[in-house]
Order: C-alpha cells, then structure tokens, then sequence
C-alpha cells in the first residue's frame, strides 16, 4: 500500500521541479536533469533517491523500467496548491476590461471572456450565463402578429432576451396590447421574476367582476406563459481545436469521443456544477477529469462561479491538458473574474 506520510520540504522541492520540467517538455524527468537545474549541491544519486519515495507514495509513476519519472495526477494537486495566481500584463487587463465594458449584456460579456480566456491560455475557454429564480424584471414587450399570434418578449434587468410566439383564442388589438405591456412595465418593473408572476397571479386570482379591461385580456397571455419563458442557460466554449494540440495520447476514437462530449451543453454545464462549488469569485483547480468522461482523464479544470446583480450566475473556467501553464491560467481566470466586478 503506498505511503501517505507528509512530504518533507526538500521531497516538496523535487516534486515541484518534476512537474514544471514535465509541464514544459512533456517527457519523463530523469534525476539527473533535476540535478543540473538546482542551485543547492545536491547529487543525482539523492535526487533518485527522493524520487524513489515519492514514486512510492503515488506521486511519480515509471512509464518503462529505463525511463524518468512522470508527475501522477496527486503530483499536480500538490504542486497546484503551492501556486499563487499572478498578475497578468497590464495591457492583456486593459484589453479584457474594455471588452467586456463593450459588451451589450452579461450573457455576452461571458461569452467574450470564454473567448479571452482560449487566446490568452491557448486552451479551451468556457463561460455560462445561469439565471436564477432571482432574475430581475427590465421590461416586456408585446408584438401583435397575424393568426391571432402575439409575440411575447421578456427582458431582464441583466439585458437577457427571451421570447416566444403564442397563439390565443381572442383576437387582440395592438392598442390592448400595448395596454397591458404597459400595465405590466409600469407595475412590475425591477421586480424579481418569481415574485412578478405570484403577485399577477394573485391579482387575476380576484373575482372576475373586479377585474378591469386591462386585466381581462392580460388573462389570456398570463395563461400562454407570460413572465414564465423558459431561462435555459448559455453555454460557450471556444477552442476545441486546441484540443489536437495537448498531446493527450488518445486514440482517434477516443478523441472523437471527447469532441462529441465537448458539443453537449449539458455534459459542460454538469462539469461546472460539479467541480465549481468554492464561493463566489474563489478559484476552483480540478486536476483529472476521468471521472466526468474517461478521455477526459488527462485534463485538468480552472475556472470560477459568480453570482452577479439581476439574478445571474457566471461560470467561467479553463479547460486543458495537465500539463498547462497553472500559474498563467489562474491569473488569468482570477482577472476575468475580477473584470466582471469593475465593469459592474
């Protein structure tokens, strides 16, 4: 059974320089080329030696008997743990935040930080736009179409559209239309969604002698699904084709497989729920994805959660191979989230 004792610092130092020499070449790491990059007067012999033990203790694996040794996936935790995220380059910040400020509405504001995030890393950048139960009512409006049609458009405080087109059994006026977005806008406006829908509800709820001509024809687009339009969340991933470029080792097949995995939204959706649990704008690492798909065994996961005014949830992450660039990619997921803060 391997050992899991506490590393000594030294051991703490080797595996560190294990793992950037394999991040960097992506070959097994002989005792000897730790030696020659360490300032300290320490053999190869010794070097050897702690990575024996660490081989020992599941930190190492030997791919052939003659070969070096190659981080395991609880190599990198320990090395991941160790790291703290650095600042990017100024003009990189400069070049997320006026982006972002352009953006119309935080569904695109994720989806251009899932953009930046797959230039800047040169890995696979994902960004979800979550509604909430809080979604915050902006405005409606109400579009009279032909066929005793009326297109329903609902948008939040947070500038997220949604619509749909209804059919109702009375034929409506544009000028009643336009009477009850109004009535609608004016009454409602800045309210939460959920509390929107039960206050309307209790309003028709009254006995039909109290209503008044407004609401009597609201009824009908109350009962079509008015302020309750599906809030399916969006879900962007840029750079799959980056994927061609990790080295993962996977047979054709199993990288089709991947690319299949990668194209379900839900699939991307569960793997964020599932590994971005910290608290708003803390820093998530996941080292090993094989539990979540078995080609997804050498990848690795860094991304964020926020919780953002008007109801909305934000998940923006880096996927990429176990051998990215951590520090780089931390920074870069942390200022992203950082950047949603200071564009407001």
């Amino acid at each position: 059974m391997r050992n899991q004792r506490e590393l000594t610092p030294r051991q703490r130092e080797v595996l560190r320089s294990v793992v950037e020499s394999y991040i960097a070449t992506g070959e097994p790491v002989a005792s000897r080329t730790i030696s020659k990059g360490r300032k300290d007067s320490l053999s190869p012999a010794t070097i050897r030696n702690e990575m024996a033990d660490l081989a020992e203790s599941g930190y190492l694996d030997q791919p052939h008997t003659s070969a070096g040794r190659v981080p395991t996936d609880r190599a990198f935790r320990v090395y991941v743990e160790s790291l703290t995220a650095r600042r990017l380059p100024v003009i990189d910040i400069d070049r997320l935040l006026a982006d972002l400020g352009d953006a119309e509405s935080l569904t695109e504001r994720v989806e251009r930080s899932s953009h930046f995030l797959m230039e800047i890393t040169r890995n696979i950048g994902i960004g979800a736009a979550v509604p909430t139960a809080c979604q915050t009512l902006g405005q409606i409006e109400l579009v009279r179409l032909p066929d005793r049609r009326v297109l329903m458009i609902v948008v939040t405080a947070d500038r997220i559209v949604r619509d749909r087109v209804v059919t109702v059994d009375v034929d409506l006026s544009a000028e009643e239309l336009a009477s009850i977005r109004n009535y609608i806008n004016r009454n409602f406006s800045g309210w939460k969604l959920v509390d929107a829908r039960n206050e309307l509800e209790r309003r028709l709820e009254q006995e039909s002698s109290a209503y008044d001509e407004i609401l009597k024809r609201l009824i009908v687009l109350y009962g079509k699904g008015l302020l309750d339009i599906s809030w399916a969340p969006d879900v962007y991933l840029e750079g799959a084709s980056n994927l061609v470029a990790f080295d993962l080792r996977l047979t054709r097949e199993k990288m089709q497989e991947l690319f299949r995995a990668l194209e379900e939204k839900k699939r991307i959706l569960e793997l964020l729920d599932q590994f971005l649990e910290q608290p708003s704008g803390q820093l998530a690492v996941k080292v090993g994805l094989g539990g979540v798909h078995p080609a997804m065994k050498a990848l690795s996961l860094i991304g964020v959660n926020m919780v953002l005014p008007g109801g909305l949830s934000a998940r923006i992450a880096v996927l990429g191979p176990l051998r990215m660039n951590y520090e780089r990619v931390m920074a870069a997921v942390l200022q992203v989230g950082n950047a949603f803060r200071e564009v407001g």
